[in-house]
């Protein structure tokens, strides 16, 4: 029975991040910061029931679809770490974001955070990022570390596990006028 909920969790994270990706319209060198209370996933209150199992199978359903877009994750700590981010070092230095010192653990960082230190190639911590999209994970409060304008985007899933999705993808900021026209089209 266990085992068959893993699975379930990882189908869940698997098609949430499909379909995020896809309305999001990811491309190469893109950010998904992914946001997980694996507390609020197996039905407890964030912050007290947290589990690497549950966070290792979110993980295999996450990152093949990112890695099939040659798109970056982007993993927030919990409070304890200020809600900082563990990413690839690429794209760290990709975008430019300052490695701060710290390494997660499950009850500094939380256990999304450790699996995804644990699973990158070569894992650093910054402290804040601009995504391209997000996707909230039992309510993390991702917000802090998307694009300007972000736009909720409803999926066919609203929970995993026990847990609320609430996702976003951005765009940029439309300027100008009413003479300001948006697209190539008239």
């Amino acid at each position: 029975m266990e085992q068959e909920f893993y699975t379930r969790l990882t189908n869940e994270a698997h098609a949430a991040a499909q379909e995020l990706a896809e309305a999001a319209g990811l491309r190469p060198g893109q950010v998904l910061v992914v946001g997980c209370s694996t507390s609020e996933v197996l039905g407890e209150h964030i912050g007290k029931a947290g589990s690497l199992e549950a966070a290792r199978a979110l993980y295999d359903g996450i990152a093949p679809v990112l890695a099939q877009r040659g798109a970056f994750l982007a993993a927030q700590c919990c409070e304890h770490l200020n809600r900082a981010l563990i990413v690839e070092r690429e794209a760290a230095e990709r975008y430019g974001w300052e490695e701060v010192c710290v390494v997660p653990r499950p009850h500094a960082g939380g256990s999304w955070a450790t699996t995804c230190w644990k699973q990158f190639k070569d894992p650093v911590a910054v402290e804040q990022i601009r995504a391209h999209a997000g996707l909230d994970i039992g309510g993390t409060l991702i917000g802090m570390h998307l694009r300007r304008v972000a736009v909720p985007v409803r999926l066919n899933l609203d929970k995993i596990g026990a847990a609320r999705l609430l996702c976003a993808r951005t765009r940029p900021p439309l300027i100008g006028g009413e003479r300001a026209k948006y697209t190539e089209e008239d």
